[in-house]
């Protein structure tokens, strides 16, 4: 079984974008899929792995699979908790860092007409957690070589440098050059909305919104959900 485990949001464009991906991991995934969250929406994780129960828990491998684009907080406590309630659960990594992510952010990119001209700021949720900052400046070098070119990255909250820092540093590197802030976050919702009052002169859409969940986030989510049940059954 896999539990989808995102953080949740009130904006219904968003809730549309993740139940998206949702769906398109349960269409092709090799076993049962259900959605649970975090934070703002309901099931929550240890709801979601009660109503299994604890007999379809112990009888089919179960993993609790983080719609999380770096390992912070979330991931390291809330989940990590919520997974240690059931022994027979078993808790994956993050989707990010992750090339496919990158390759998401390069065609987010092409989509504003990126130029070699422009100025360019990666733009990540941020955390109070370093591992999880490590993992988004990973994405950004991971972007960096497919772009083959400098990406600046900035954070929303928790971290620095903040994206309004990174794009006026960017607008004093490249005179009168326009400045992309490429949105490395899941779905529309607040922290869209935020990277889009930035300063920056355009921003890239997420990398879920309106269109069918890329086939890249699917995969990701399915090589997360066998990389966990293979740690599990080495251990």
């Amino acid at each position: 079984m896999l539990v989808a485990a995102s953080h949740g949001t009130s904006s219904p464009a968003g809730q549309r974008a993740v139940a998206g991906l949702v769906d398109a991991v349960r269409a092709v995934a090799p076993c049962h899929v259900a959605a649970a969250f975090v934070d703002v929406e309901q099931p929550d994780v240890p709801t979601a792995l009660d109503a299994l129960g604890e007999s379809a828990l112990s009888t089919a491998p179960t993993v609790v699979v983080p719609l999380l684009l770096s390992a912070g907080y979330h991931v390291h406590v809330d989940l990590a908790e919520a997974t240690a309630e059931h022994p027979a659960a078993r808790l994956a990594g993050a989707l990010g860092p992750d090339p496919r992510l990158a390759d998401v952010l390069a065609e987010r990119l092409a989509e504003v007409g990126l130029g070699p001209d422009d100025g360019l700021v990666l733009a990540a949720a941020g955390s109070s957690d370093a591992a999880a900052v490590v993992d988004c400046r990973r994405t950004a070098a991971l972007l960096a070589d497919r772009l083959g070119r400098p990406v600046r990255i900035g954070f929303l909250s928790a971290a620095e440098p903040s994206v309004a820092d990174a794009v006026r540093r960017e607008r004093a590197a490249r005179p009168g050059a326009r400045v992309v802030v490429a949105a490395y976050l899941l779905a529309p919702g607040y922290f869209h909305d935020l990277a889009c009052a930035q300063g920056g002169d355009v921003v890239t859409a997420p990398l879920l919104d309106d269109r069918p969940a890329d086939a890249r986030l699917v995969d990701v989510v399915l090589d997360r959900h066998a990389e966990a049940l293979r740690s599990r059954a080495a251990a």
